[in-house]
């Protein structure tokens, strides 16, 4: 990547950065309620209900990207249940 002065750098950049989609990790939380944890991103959010989870998902996107390309167009909820069978 050459920077505006003709200068070259690299950098590393985890592969989410680049893509349109981010994806939570989302659990539910051993007092109640939901949490949700970016991949790739230092987000993390939590609501008492899946539906105020979406809420505030979005909201939590909103705060972390400004305006503009870097913001994902996509969120992805990728729910994750934890079931315990007695055999």
């Amino acid at each position: 990547i050459s920077g505006q002065s003709g200068t070259s750098f690299t950098t590393t950049m985890h592969p989410y950065m680049f893509s349109t989609t981010i994806i939570f990790l989302v659990e539910e939380d051993n007092e109640g309620g939901y949490v949700a944890q970016a991949l790739g991103e230092s987000i993390i959010t939590q609501a008492d209900t899946l539906e105020a989870l979406r809420i505030m998902v979005k909201d939590a996107i909103a705060c972390h990207f400004e305006e503009g390309e870097n913001r994902p167009r996509l969120i992805r909820l990728h729910i994750v249940r934890d079931e315990v069978l007695a055999l």
